[in-house]
């Protein structure tokens, strides 16, 4: 069971990493501009962070195996469109439609994970598997997707998904029991209207900004609309018996800080990647493949670096690994600031590879402490926001970078990119710098008190502490 819905893990990081690996051709062959580029990423990223909460919560009430079947087969089906997509707006429009399936495969699978390992040793040891798979995707991902490229173009990036999402949903069907929460949430379709339009405007005037202009019309009227939708989302989440975001999750400091933490990782490693590829293809003139075995290192050792992370959360609590990556993600993005068109091999892969120590050790302490300390019956959502929190971080990173870049940019990208990006690697270090501090003061024991008496409160039956340090 595990396997199967580790595989979900699996063919999600493996898009993303392929994807990132294609955007120089893809944006060649599509005469995309950077704007263009990030919306290949954002697109799917903002339906994806829009629908997991619901997916989640949908998963509790109609059936957590029948929405991941239905999961599987929409981006599966979304990866088959997005192969043949002829314009830079169909394929944003399919990898939109890819996100719709992705929505419905992460937080379900960890819904199922915590509702099958029960021991909180033996579900921090699942979850540090969790993370090491998406590390093993993240590993794969580079190098499959140079070859594709090289080879077969871009679209071939698309298909490798296909085989891995039919053989998943015949393994779901044969192995995996179906459940359903005791006592479901009611749909929240306004919540769910309000998180979408708080999401997407702010999204679009973050990537748009650099060329409409910060101070045009449009871009503050975007910002005042996503300002406003935040606001009305919070006073109306809290007069609902059940919201699609509970608030009184929040009271939970371990859970509060797992939400920053995961926002502040994916939205270094987003913006990370996004600038890596740029910088080894267009500036350095690799060839896919040739950039892809670049970031290899990095991306192999966030999945022993994961398993490492499990392991220390099991014994130790969440502290120590929430240290490490804090610090791996800063000291990386540090080292690669200072990298130039003439840094030598050697030093490309120091940095990424202090950098994916960072990113690999950050999933299982973020993952743990969402679902502990929180009511077993709704562990669909409390996974739903952990998941959210970790796509909002990586459209946010890549809209963010991409902005700074395009702004910065006074000339070809080839000659620019060095100097342009200077400030970015700046702002994914201090992201680090914020998960370190985040480590410290959501894994004492006044933060620990917080987790019991949320849980307690909110179902008073089944109180759960979680253990995220001694």
């Amino acid at each position: 069971m595990l396997v199967i819905c580790c595989s979900s893990l699996f063919i999600v990081g493996l898009d993303s990493t392929i994807v990132n690996v294609a955007l120089p051709v893809i944006g060649r062959d599509l005469h995309a501009s950077v704007a263009g580029l990030q919306w290949i990423i954002d697109g799917y990223v903002l339906v994806l962070a829009s629908l997991l909460m619901l997916s989640g919560a949908t998963a509790d009430r109609v059936g957590r195996r029948r929405v991941f079947q239905i999961g599987l087969a929409i981006f599966t089906a979304g990866s088959g469109l997005c192969s043949l997509a002829p314009s830079l707006g169909w394929l944003v429009a399919f990898r939109m439609v890819q996100a719709i399936g992705g929505s419905m495969l992460n937080p379900v699978a960890m819904s199922i994970i915590t509702n099958t390992f029960t021991d909180r040793t033996e579900r921090a040891r699942a979850i540090g598997v969790w993370g090491a798979t998406f590390g093993l995707s993240m590993a794969f991902g580079p190098v499959i997707g140079g070859l594709l490229v090289d080879s077969v173009g871009w679209r071939g990036v698309f298909w490798v998904n296909i085989p891995i999402g039919l053989a998943a949903i015949a393994m779901t069907a044969r192995f995996v029991p179906e459940s359903k929460a005791p006592r479901p949430r009611r749909p929240d379709p306004v919540g769910q209207a309000l998180i979408v339009v708080m999401l997407g405007s702010l999204t679009y005037a973050i990537i748009e900004g650099p060329g409409l202009g910060w101070h045009s019309p449009a871009i503050m009227a975007l910002f005042a609309v996503s300002a406003v939708a935040l606001a009305v989302f919070v006073a109306y989440e809290a007069r609902r018996t059940e919201p699609v975001l509970d608030p009184r999750f929040f009271r939970s400091a371990p859970f509060a800080g797992s939400v920053v933490t995961a926002i502040s990782a994916m939205a270094a490693t987003g913006g990370f990647l996004f600038l890596a590829t740029l910088y080894l293809q267009d500036v350095r003139g690799m060839s896919a493949l040739y950039a892809g075995l670049h970031m290899l290192p990095m991306a192999a050792i966030m999945a022993p670096g994961a398993v490492l992370s499990g392991r220390i959360l099991a014994r130790r609590g969440a502290r120590l690994p929430m240290l490490a990556s804090g610090a791996g993600l800063a000291a990386g993005a540090l080292l690669t600031s200072q990298l130039t068109v003439f840094s030598s091999t050697v030093q490309i892969i120091v940095a990424f590879a202090v950098f994916g120590i960072g990113a690999g050790m950050v999933n299982a302490p973020v993952t743990y402490a969402a679902v502990s300390g929180m009511p077993v019956t709704q562990a669909g959502v409390a996974s739903g926001i952990a998941s959210t929190s970790r796509q909002i971080g990586q459209s946010l990173g890549v809209a963010v970078t991409g902005s700074i870049l395009a702004a910065s940019l006074h000339g070809p990208l080839p000659t620019r990119f060095v100097p342009a990006s200077h400030a970015d690697w700046l702002l994914l270090a201090a992201c680090g710098g914020a998960i370190m501090i985040l480590g410290v003061v959501t894994t004492g024991q006044w933060a620990l008190n917080t987790a019991a008496r949320t849980a307690a409160a909110y179902e008073p039956a089944e109180p759960r502490t979680p253990v995220m340090n001694r």
